[in-house]
């Protein structure tokens, strides 16, 4: 499930006490939200190219460091060296990505071990002293027990999530459809013959 809690109190109450499961996308989220929180406080006192432009390379303080090019190296440094507490909060986010690497790793046979190191990551966001960032730790602790479930029982919705993306966008590309059994014949077409490039109308 999202992390929605009155989703997570419905089905409580339907199925009473079922094994939830935190999908990842939406937990793992939070870490980039709050990059991206601190990333815009301090990127307002900037000079206004270095603004901007920070703003435009935004995605580079997302991806894996170990995937950056020369060029968004570049840009991620001198950004980073800018601000300190920037600097901090990108360590954070990466010491978060080794968590969750790990975790996929060793969650199913190890999730005490999974447990144990999450903790000390709350460790790491507090001492921080960054407030995007240690308000991530009443979130994850809230969350604690689906967020270790994910990594138990290894579920996911990134299939789903990934067919109701690609339908909103069919949607938003043909500005709507008036005839629902038409739209619903494009959506089945659309993903049954996904690699032949066959389309309706």
């Amino acid at each position: 499930m999202d992390m929605s809690h009155s989703f997570k109190a419905a089905v409580q109450s339907a199925l009473g006490k079922p094994v939830n499961v935190a999908d990842r996308f939406h937990f793992c989220r939070y870490v980039y939200w709050a990059l991206d929180g601190v990333r815009r406080r301090i990127q307002k006192n900037f000079h206004p190219y270095d603004r901007k432009k920070c703003k435009r390379m935004r995605y580079v303080f997302h991806k894996a460091q170990e995937q950056l090019t020369k060029d968004e190296r570049w840009h991620l440094e001198r950004y980073l060296g800018m601000s300190e507490e920037l600097r901090k909060a990108y360590k954070l986010k990466e010491e978060y990505r080794k968590w969750f690497s790990k975790a996929k790793e060793i969650g199913t046979n190890e999730i005490s071990v999974v447990k144990e190191e999450l903790k000390l990551f709350y460790e790491s966001l507090k001492s921080s002293g960054i407030p995007e960032m240690v308000n991530l730790i009443g979130t994850f602790q809230n969350w604690q027990t689906e967020i270790l479930n994910s990594f138990v029982y290894n579920y996911s919705n990134g299939f789903l999530e990934g067919i109701n993306n690609s339908t909103k966008v069919l949607k938003r590309n043909a500005y709507g459809f008036r005839s629902f059994e038409r739209f619903r014949a494009k959506i089945l077409l659309s993903h049954q013959y996904k690699g032949i490039g066959l389309h309706i109308g």
